[in-house]
């Protein structure tokens, strides 16, 4: 029973062979015996996030309820080997292989759900959970034991709901500086980093680290003429808050350099097209500071994601069952598996149901208010296991330590002990959170509409990066993968694939698909395979386009 811990990723095993060499193999770390002292690590630098321990002769992995930091384990020859990083667990497994349930989740939510992972023999503890595994007795699938790892902490609805706004705004005006306060104690007169959008939750956690007198420099993206800016907003804040910031542009020769070594160092398949932007911001504020802040668990806490359209669909469509419309939110794969996947993996997702993987977060035995269970499930679901995992790894891979003021288990608690009339306020979202901040930033920042990361795929793809769509998702590579349909690219691109996903979300889907090929190129060490030129991005895109059109017309004559 031995662990070892460097540069910030945990790995280890249990059982009866003596396995330190190749224990030492994965990482040149020091090993130490487990002990019933939790053993682990954090992604702040704080208090564990994931960790390890003996409970009597068992043994247990947790995760705290934030999903800041992974944990992975695998059975081997009646051995338990677990790793933070999925890469460390690959060269156990004698062939590593697609996990098709894995691959299904993740073309749903552009991610993949836990305990799945997308490499089949590895499988993830979910966060704010425990599993234990019980001495001499080892299962193929699943630990023996699931229990909870902090049992107060399931994210549930309290019984009495404040509805006094003033009492609610000094409340959540304490927490926050309470919040604050746990998270720079230990903080040198060095400045940190602030990941600034311009929007509200990054521009709060600016705000707080400058009036409790932390030195700040803040990070902000500049896509340019082709995406939609946040930089005056970001610039805005910083010239409020009298900090520097730093513009770090994002391009598509950059997204081009940045896409392998992004795959690689998010460790799981993220799709997202935030995910290269973050790389670089985390890349330009590694050469500076070594602890970021960044607004990340905001809009979960605080239902700042849309919601409007599923609580009209909760009211007006006559039922409390929203799974379906909820699965609809992540406007990815779910829906088109014809269109998607070759016939082997179609027959192989039949008796598959992505409702299973977002069913306990919609409990409403825990949370009986609409907004409660929503913003629950935002936090389980897109917080968890996206928003925060890959910002740590993002984070991790520039040796950085990353911290967001809304990860705090007091400030969170409480959220689930306010009205959903406090939170969503007619249109306006966030609503007791802005109320609380409003003397720290200007008005304009406060109550702007949220509008996102505009992150311009669509015009990268269709324009600059329209040639490599050739490399990344070219037929030939698909067809001999045997996951995806081999002309999916070329069906999106030409609006054949579906009339519901047009404009940005051809360019989302295209990228949720090239982060899966680069992953499994980079990452599970896929061969190389031929490739075709059966497929249009070898030709000037006008080009292309004329010839559509003349064909178009051709059919119609």
């Amino acid at each position: 029973m031995k662990i070892a811990i460097l540069a910030g990723q945990l790995v280890g095993y249990w059982g009866d062979d003596d396995r330190s060499s190749i224990l030492a193999s994965l990482l040149s770390a020091p090993i130490q015996s487990l002990s019933a002292t939790p053993v682990g690590i954090s992604a702040a630098g704080l208090e564990l996030d994931c960790w390890v321990r003996l409970q009597d002769a068992d043994l247990v992995l947790g995760r705290e309820p934030f999903g800041k930091t992974p944990l992975y384990w695998t059975e081997c020859d009646s051995t338990i080997w677990f790793a933070s990083h999925l890469q460390l667990l690959l060269p156990l497994l004698s062939q590593p292989d697609i996990d098709v349930g894995g691959l299904y989740g993740y073309s749903c939510f552009s991610y993949v759900p836990t305990p799945l992972t997308p490499v089949r023999g590895i499988q993830a503890v979910p966060a704010g959970t425990e599993w234990c595994w019980q001495a001499g007795k080892f299962g193929r699938t699943h630990p023996v034991a699931i229990v909870s790892a902090t049992a107060p902490v399931r994210w549930q609805q309290a019984k009495a709901q404040i509805a006094d706004e003033t009492f609610a705004i000094k409340q959540l005006q304490d927490l926050l500086q309470a919040a604050i306060h746990r998270q720079i104690q230990d903080l040198p007169d060095a400045p940190v980093g602030v990941l600034l959008s311009g929007g509200l939750d990054s521009s709060i956690a600016a705000a707080l680290l400058v009036q409790n007198g932390v030195k700040v420099r803040a990070y902000t993206l500049d896509f340019g003429e082709a995406g939609i800016s946040e930089y005056p907003y970001a610039e805005q804040v910083a010239h409020h808050l009298q900090i520097p910031l730093v513009k770090v542009p994002v391009n598509p020769k950059l997204v081009r350099s940045s896409i392998d070594l992004t795959s690689r160092a998010l460790d799981l398949p993220y799709g997202d097209g935030v995910t290269v932007p973050l790389y670089l911001l985390c890349q330009a504020a590694s050469q500076d500071v070594a602890v970021i802040f960044n607004g990340e668990g905001g809009d979960q806490l605080f239902a700042g994601w849309t919601n409007k359209p599923l609580i009209a669909a909760s009211i007006y469509g006559g039922s409390t069952d929203f799974i379906q419309p909820y699965l609809q939110t992540f406007h990815r794969l779910y829906g088109y598996e014809q269109q998607s996947f070759q016939s082997q993996i179609l027959a192989q997702i039949q008796a598959l149901d992505p409702a299973d993987w977002i069913g306990a977060a919609l409990d409403p035995t825990l949370t009986p208010e609409l907004l409660h269970r929503l913003r629950r499930a935002s936090l389980m679901l897109k917080g968890a296991q996206n928003i925060q995992p890959r910002a740590t790894n993002l984070a991790r891979w520039h040796g950085l330590k990353v911290r967001s003021i809304f990860c705090d288990l007091p400030l969170a608690e409480w959220t689930f002990g306010v009205s959903g009339t406090l939170q969503l306020q007619g249109a306006c979202e966030k609503y007791i959170l802005k109320r609380a901040v409003e003397d720290l930033l200007p008005a304009e920042i406060v109550w702007r509409t949220k509008r996102g990361m505009g992150v311009p795929l669509t015009a990268w793809l269709f324009q600059e990066l329209w040639s490599d769509l050739g490399t990344w998702l070219n037929p030939q590579v698909l067809r001999a993968a045997g996951c995806w349909q081999a002309d999916i690219a070329t069906q999106l691109v030409s609006g054949k694939f579906s009339g519901s996903i047009q404009g940005r979300r051809i360019g989302e889907v295209l990228w949720l698909i090239m982060m899966w090929e680069r992953w499994r190129i980079q990452v599970l060490g896929a061969p190389s395979t031929r490739k075709s030129w059966n497929h249009p991005f070898w030709m000037p895109q006008p080009l292309w386009r004329q010839i559509e059109r003349i064909r178009s017309s051709d059919r119609y004559e």
